[in-house]
């Protein structure tokens, strides 16, 4: 089971987050409500999946940042309400992995989740057969 934490200046939105995640099978290990609280939860729990708010991202980059860089195999997706081209792009840059979408769809948070999951296996899988040597070549 995949551990997650959820970071949301919102307290209804963290619970709402938390009940999708819950349904769907995730363990949701903690809650918080800034970026500098939720630091504190990946050092004690260490999840695979963080889901961060765009307003706390916003607050605390340098937070967000140190997120991306303790933890480079979690994956980060931003929750917000809208999302703009701007927004997209910077999230990419600061190395988030995907994006939820406010108000909540349980069947489109999860198989964005799922899907993004995926695709970081495959990448994984990707990298690790073009850096292992090819069956009956001379490489050690």
């Amino acid at each position: 089971m995949l551990k997650a934490v959820i970071i949301d200046s919102s307290a209804i939105a963290r619970g709402l987050l938390n009940t999708v995640l819950l349904d769907g099978g995730y363990d949701v290990v903690g809650q918080a409500h800034t970026c500098l609280a939720g630091n504190v939860l990946l050092i004690k729990h260490t999840p695979q999946i963080i889901c961060v708010a765009r307003d706390c991202i916003e607050a605390d980059e340098p937070a967000m940042l140190a997120m991306r860089r303790e933890w480079p195999k979690a994956m980060i997706f931003m929750v917000s309400s809208e999302f703009d081209q701007a927004t997209i792009q910077k999230g990419h840059s600061m190395g988030l992995n995907g994006y939820i979408v406010k108000p909540f769809n349980a069947g489109t948070v999860l198989k964005t989740i799922r899907n993004t999951v995926i695709a970081t296996v495959k990448r994984q899988q990707a990298a690790q057969a073009g850096a292992a040597p090819a069956e009956g070549s001379d490489e050690v």
